[in-house]
């Protein structure tokens, strides 16, 4: 399974979204450190809030598989810009929490996130498990496996190690 990294502002449904994962019944945590287990790595909120700790997310995002900007449906602004995915060497998908509040504004979150690079974006409720499966079923796929010529090869094209390879493009003979 893919180790996940999860960043978004405070009370975004982080910490309920990893007991969620996890089958546990949810209770609430304030996150006051990250977290870093097997398969997940739980930030405070205070680190994508903060200009002084934000420099703190890239460097989590190296002990990943996949990051994960996670953003409540209800959410009164964004905290990530678009291209976020420039300092980020990691997939990035977003997850939209809270999808069932009066105030959700789904689509100018999915908005968001697309601005900011996010190649999958999932939508779930913590507290019903909707959208849960669908995202375990991603974390659950096959990370690709390739040899380092095949990365030095991709990177030459510009692309990252999880990025397929352009339609008519092969690898030379030898690697």
């Amino acid at each position: 399974m893919k180790k996940i990294f999860l960043m978004g502002r405070s009370e975004a449904g982080k910490t309920s979204l990893t007991q969620a994962l996890k089958g546990e019944e949810l209770h609430y945590v304030k996150t006051q450190y990250t977290y870093s287990e097997e398969d997940t790595i739980d930030s405070p909120g205070e680190y994508a809030e903060s200009k002084r700790f934000s420099v703190g997310l890239a460097c989590f995002s190296f002990e990943a598989d996949v990051v994960a900007i996670v953003q409540a449906a209800d959410e009164p602004f964004n905290l990530f810009g678009a291209s976020s995915h420039s300092f980020i060497l990691r997939p990035l998908i977003g997850i939209i929490t809270k999808v069932d509040s009066p105030y959700a504004n789904i689509d100018m979150v999915k908005q968001w996130m697309e601005n900011a690079g996010c190649e999958r974006i999932f939508l779930v409720n913590n507290v019903t498990r909707e959208g849960v499966d669908e995202l375990m079923a991603y974390l659950k796929e096959d990370l690709p496996h390739l040899t380092l010529e095949q990365a030095k090869f991709k990177q030459s094209l510009g692309l990252n190690e999880w990025d397929p390879l352009p339609e008519g493009v092969e690898y030379p003979k030898g690697i």
